[in-house]
């Protein structure tokens, strides 16, 4: 199964539906950017890969509310958090010290 299947698979969509692809391939591509300045390597190590997958499927669930921390309505509350700690400290458990 291809990264892009695994993810559309994690977020619900039918893997021949190809309507969203230009940009799921938009957010796995931020996501190992985002990785790969962290960690300073050039490629998203391989055991970082489903953790780029999650960081893809937070930006396509924030669509829409970028920015937004809180939201209400109808008297159900919601709040939007950054990345959660365990998964910045898995990307950073891969860190290589820069040349």
């Amino acid at each position: 199964m291809t990264q892009i299947e695994r993810l559309k698979c994690k977020l619900g969509i039918a893997i021949d539906d190809n309507s969203q692809d230009n940009l799921l391939n938009i957010y796995l591509e931020d996501a190992a950017d985002f990785i790969t300045s962290i960690t300073n390597t050039d490629e998203v190590p391989a055991k970082l890969l489903s953790t780029q997958e999650d960081l893809a499927v937070m930006a396509y669930n924030k669509q829409g509310i970028e920015g937004q921390t809180s939201h209400s309505e109808g008297g159900i509350s919601r709040s939007f958090s950054d990345i959660p700690e365990s998964m910045m400290k898995k990307i950073r458990s891969f860190r290589k010290l820069p040349r």
